[in-house]
């Protein structure tokens, strides 16, 4: 690859030079699939590195978590990620940081204070940094750009009873749809919802849908990489996501269980691949967190434990590797506003079994890259996956048809599509309409 300088000079001058990412809940650097690491951390780690591959420079700054977690740390192409004290430094659960939000904005300001005012815009992630970013808007004067990744309204519609969002979430989103200079939605979906349901006014309201990396994530040879991971050649089915009531992981064991039920003497048996969780390795064996202990519990319960193999959530230079070793990928998301591991899947060719739900009615065509089905269905999924593994033919023309699905989410038009969200809200803090 070219050095920095040379591959910058194919890009026109950005006319936003410095921006300040903002994802308090969550770092950037957490490997997705543990914790609250998901497809947002992946977003803002790339969206980060392409925009400084076009010459905008990129602070991120995060809630510092951990007493081992370096207070800055510089990543790709300069990209430098603050972790900032604000509350104990340990993981908390969500609901508990907003109170923390005034340190988190001190401590921010404060670290650039020495060098004057450096930033030109805002970039907000969920809800929580979208607080401390209206904060420092009002203190510096400059425009905020929003981005949800998900709306406390849809989840709650969606979600199963006991996992209600708060109503200080839903009160701060409605506040920041008026008070944010540009909102990205993921999918024309979640514009409507915002500009309908939350009255929003339409001329902010961007659809901007995340990217994927299409030189890291790419067909391979699905034996090579079997024999890489280790993994037995019989019918292998992925899920990958974090452990929360909104993956849908009940339906999922609910619709193996049945697909195990349905299969005929003399059958091979698939084996489900569960990304997810943290499990370590000790020499009294594989430990797991309490977390993914539950769930390993309920496939128990189910008799499926014995057709799951449970990993844990994996590091990203390796996620290729599975989804090429999977004949199918499954996402019986409850609701997903775009569903990263979907298009990440389909990149390297291989099939979405996904619920037909928020971004995934975008991104999966339904009998061209995958199969859709209803959520919280899971006589329709186990139906769907034993579909996808028997039919080949089916099968083998999916696997095209996802790859050049994928393509349409290269990370050169994601940037473009950012960038000029970025100009107008630069150039006029009274906005043209968005596309």
């Amino acid at each position: 690859m070219a050095p920095l300088e040379e591959q910058r000079a194919f890009f026109a001058p950005p006319v936003v030079s410095r921006i300040a990412m903002i994802s308090v809940h969550t770092s950037p650097l957490a490997q997705p699939g543990s914790g609250e690491a998901g497809g947002m951390n992946v977003y803002i780690r790339e969206l980060s590195r392409n925009l400084a591959h076009r010459g905008v420079e990129v602070d991120i700054f995060t809630r510092r978590a951990d007493p081992e977690q370096p207070p800055v740390v510089e990543a790709d192409y300069g990209v430098r990620v603050f972790a900032l004290e604000a509350g104990p430094l340990a993981p908390i659960p969500k609901d508990q940081i907003f109170c923390h939000l005034p340190e988190f904005v001190t401590e921010l300001a404060f670290q650039i204070s020495r060098n004057g005012h450096p930033y030109e815009l805002i970039h907000a992630h969920y809800w929580l940094s979208g607080w401390a970013g209206y904060l420092l808007k009002r203190y510096w004067d400059i425009p905020l750009v929003q981005m949800f990744h998900t709306l406390g309204d849809l989840k709650n519609l969606l979600s199963p009873r006991g996992s209600i969002e708060p109503v200080l979430r839903l009160q701060v989103e409605r506040g920041l749809l008026r008070l944010a200079d540009a909102v990205i939605a993921a999918n024309p979906d979640e514009r409507e919802v915002m500009i309908w349901d939350l009255q929003a006014d339409p001329a902010k309201i961007c659809t901007v849908p995340p990217g994927v990396d299409l030189d890291h994530f790419r067909p391979a040879d699905r034996h090579a990489a079997r024999d890489q991971l280790g993994l037995p050649d019989r019918p292998l089915v992925l899920f990958v996501g974090r452990i929360d009531p909104v993956k849908g992981i009940d339906t999922l064991f609910e619709g193996w269980r049945r697909l195990l039920d349905s299969l005929e003497p003399g059958d091979t048996v698939p084996l489900l691949i569960f990304l997810g969780g943290r499990r370590t390795e000790s020499a009294a064996g594989p430990q797991f967190e309490p977390a993914l202990e539950r769930v390993i519990g309920e496939a128990r319960r189910l008799g499926i434990e014995g057709s799951i193999l449970f990993l844990g959530s994996q590091p990203r230079a390796i996620l290729p590797l599975f989804y090429n070793a999977a004949d199918l990928c499954v996402m019986p998301s409850r609701y997903e506003s775009f569903g990263l591991v979907a298009v990440e899947a389909m990149a390297c060719g291989t099939p979405v079994v996904a619920s037909r739900v928020g971004g995934l009615r975008f991104t999966v065509e339904d009998e061209v890259s995958g199969l859709l089905v209803p959520p919280d269905d899971p006589v329709a999924l186990a139906a769907a996956i034993r579909r996808a593994l028997a039919d080949h033919r089916l099968r083998t023309r999916m696997q095209v048809g996802a790859r050049q699905a994928a393509v349409r989410y290269s990370w050169h038009g994601v940037t473009n599509a950012v960038l000029q969200v970025y100009q107008q809200v630069a150039q006029r803090r009274e906005l043209l309409p968005c596309p």
